[in-house]
């Protein structure tokens, strides 16, 4: 028994486990109204944390610092392995989440590392208390993110053309192009409409048959589709920790027999920090976009 929990091996099992034991307690600062929401703390205070105790139970091994490097990065896979048993989370925010969290847990490994070595008891502490006083803070707040992508495309037919299309189209049966949608995160393949009206229901139909409800709210033929979001599917991927609020068509005729599209999308991130996270929600919001107007742009011609 003692063999096996070594120093070495501390540094992964404790280290994770004390992170993971303080995650539960920011879930219960937070407040039951916070429920969802992953906050700056988690990805940022605890990994970095976890990387100063690996550097506590490491501080007698000399080694450099490109061995210390790859200790961290199997750190970061407990740390995955850990979410993906205990926190549910899903392949795809796995793979988002890693780079951030291997970049804090190597910050708080060679800032633990240059602390035990110099055995200055007075700034471990200030450390530590400096963190605490950060988690307790990030725990107590607020979060809230919202924001808008927009992308446009111009399609070689006329508006009334591609209107039709912009409503509602058949099932999309081409390869997908962006990485994400590759590795299994679900890509839109067809929208259908009960009406054309206000207040007709419509369905956006992803590859692996989630289903998103929406309702149009502003109809403005060969102009403007706008569509509220009324229910979206719930998993562990990053549809768990985003939700899209609305989406809109805006048609412009550029009087030469081509089309203008400009597709719009709001949406509200539950993951922070923003500054990092918002990068991942606007790329895949502007690869779905893309996936979509681009179909349209394709059937549109061909018509």
């Amino acid at each position: 028994m003692k063999k096996l929990f070594t120093p070495k091996v501390n540094g992964y099992l404790v280290a994770n486990a004390v992170g993971f034991a303080i995650i539960g307690i920011s879930k219960y600062l937070s407040g039951p109204g916070s429920s969802g929401v992953l906050i700056y703390s988690e990805f940022i205070i605890v990994p970095f944390l976890v990387g100063i105790i690996s550097a506590w139970f490491w501080r007698d091994d000399e080694i450099g610092s490109m061995v210390l490097v790859s200790r961290c990065v199997a750190n970061c896979f407990v740390a995955i392995v850990l979410s993906a048993l205990f926190l549910r989370e899903g392949a795809i925010c796995l793979i988002i989440v890693s780079p951030l969290l291997w970049t804090f847990i190597v910050a708080g490994c060679f800032t633990g590392r240059a602390m035990f070595r110099r055995n200055n008891n007075t700034l471990n502490a200030s450390v530590l208390a400096m963190l605490l006083v950060l988690f307790v803070i990030d725990s107590t707040s607020v979060h809230h993110y919202e924001n808008m992508v927009a992308d446009r495309v111009v399609i070689n037919a006329p508006v009334s053309r591609v209107w039709k299309n912009v409503v509602a189209y058949k099932r999309n049966a081409s390869p997908d192009k962006y990485w994400l949608f590759k590795v299994g995160m679900p890509s839109p393949v067809e929208s259908t409409t009960e009406g054309y009206y206000v207040g007709a229901k419509r369905k956006c139909i992803f590859s692996n048959g989630y289903v998103f409800d929406e309702k149009i709210v502003v109809y403005e033929e060969n102009k403007n589709l706008t569509f509220d979001i009324t229910g979206q599917p719930r998993d562990p991927e990053i549809m768990g920790h985003i939700d899209i609020l609305r989406g809109q068509f805006l048609l412009r005729d550029n009087g030469d027999n081509t089309t203008t599209v400009i597709g719009n999308s709001w949406y509200r991130l539950y993951v922070f920090p923003v500054w990092y996270y918002d990068i991942w929600a606007k790329s895949v919001t502007r690869n779905v976009h893309l996936r979509v107007m681009e179909h349209i742009k394709q059937i549109s011609e061909a018509q």
